[in-house]
């Protein structure tokens, strides 16, 4: 990761048809690719939380990426929390 200055901690809450249809794989494959470090995971009520730390730049791509018609599914809403990085995360993974 780039320096500690522009390092940032992205919570996104993504709302739509997000669960089974391959949003949490494809949100990884995205984080991958911008070297970023968190989880997705699948929320009870039908939503899809993202935690992505790393480059402000590119936690700022991954939000555009989640709010684009790229993603699958049909996303409605991404309600978006900025926050300091906190560490401890080791690659991106599905939960």
């Amino acid at each position: 990761m780039s320096g500690e200055k522009d390092v940032a901690r992205l919570t996104a809450w993504v709302s739509g048809r997000v669960q089974g249809v391959g949003f949490r794989w494809w949100t990884r494959c995205r984080a991958l690719e911008l070297e970023l470090v968190g989880s997705a995971r699948n929320l009870p009520d039908g939503r899809v939380e993202v935690i992505a730390e790393g480059a402000e730049e590119h936690c700022q791509q991954l939000l555009s990426l989640l709010r684009s018609p790229s993603s699958p599914g049909s996303v409605d809403q991404v309600i978006e929390h900025w926050s300091p990085p906190q560490g401890g995360l080791a690659g991106f993974v599905e939960k």
